[in-house]
């Protein structure tokens, strides 16, 4: 139950729904009364709802279910990364969680081959890179317009989740920054043309701090940008904190006001006991991805940023729901 926008890099979900500037996101919400997500957990599982990834309990651990959905504008005019971005965002979905992808499946509508081809074959490239095959979907060649959503299955032996967070932890951005903005959009691709290997490995920090016990609360950095996808974070958990902006890794060459609004293809933020805060950025620098601390928890229900010496409210959780998806909704 997502959708991505080519243009503001919108992404509508019970863990994304910040449109630009932050708003509360009305198909998400009637999504979530539609599914009864008004409670913390669903009836008859006690893993919460409105995370990147569902995630349901098995003998040794979580299996992990995430979909991408498409919207037909971006799937027509760029059908070759609408299909690479099919596998690599689902991916980034599962490794959010502290798991790592199984497989994946695919439902394509077009008329005729000609407009499948170049789709099927971003999928294959990403695929490939990635190292998760396609198993198996649905296709139909006699539609009248491209379509796409992708699905991926994933395995966790410990959750990362965005319930998980507690007053008083640092909160962490990893961002590759080895990348550029796939212009004229809001997209920082780091991917496409990077060596696969690295890919894997880079991506690979996340389950590592799951099972060491480094971290339990993270959230890859959706089409809402840094702050965005940490106010998502904040309220599944029932939280609140202030983040300084000017802490967040950005290229040294790119608009901070861009930057915040951009969609990442490797992008994290993660929710650390101060303890363990040096060395989880440590097992990012590694990698060479840009990790700092941009900010911290508390439980006063309100995001702030920080700029120096000043500080301005973003959103105040206590009056007004963002996703619908924390502990402190209105049932």
């Amino acid at each position: 139950m997502k959708y991505l926008s080519p243009h503001s890099a919108e992404k509508i979900h019970c863990s994304h729904g910040l449109r630009g500037n932050p708003a509360l996101d009305a198909p998400a919400s009637r999504t979530a009364e539609r599914f009864s997500l008004h409670s913390h957990a669903q009836r008859g599982n006690d893993v919460p709802i409105g995370d990147d990834c569902a995630a349901i309990a098995d003998a040794d651990g979580y299996l992990l279910l995430a979909c991408e959905g498409y919207l037909n504008h971006f799937v027509a005019s760029q059908p070759w990364f609408a299909g690479y971005c099919g596998v690599m965002v689902n991916v980034s979905d599962i490794y959010a969680m502290g798991g790592r992808p199984i497989a994946v499946v695919d439902a394509i509508w077009s008329d005729g081959e000609h407009q499948a081809k170049p789709i099927l074959e971003g999928m294959a490239t990403a695929a490939q890179v990635y190292g998760v095959p396609v198993v198996g979907g649905h296709s139909n060649l006699r539609n009248d317009r491209p379509q796409l959503s992708v699905a991926i299955l994933g395995k966790a032996q410990k959750l990362l989740s965005s319930f998980a967070a507690k007053p008083r932890q640092q909160l962490l951005a990893a961002i590759d920054l080895r990348g550029h903005f796939r212009e004229p959009y809001l997209w920082w691709d780091a991917s496409t043309g990077a060596p696969p290997e690295r890919l894997r490995q880079d991506l690979e920090v996340l389950p590592t701090l799951a099972e060491t016990g480094l971290c339990a609360s993270a959230k890859d950095i959706s089409n809402a940008g840094v702050i965005g996808t940490l106010l998502m974070l904040l309220e599944c958990s029932g939280l609140g904190g202030v983040i300084d902006i000017n802490a967040i890794p950005r290229p040294a060459d790119i608009d901070l006001a861009r930057w915040l609004r951009c969609f990442p293809s490797y992008g994290f933020v993660l929710s650390v006991d101060e303890i363990n805060s040096e060395a989880v950025i440590e097992l990012f620098s590694r990698r060479d991805i840009g990790c700092a601390a941009i900010g911290k928890t508390d439980d006063s229900g309100r995001l702030r940023l920080k700029a120096g010496a000043e500080e301005q409210l973003l959103w105040d959780l206590n009056s007004e729901a963002l996703i619908g998806c924390g502990p402190n909704r209105q049932d």
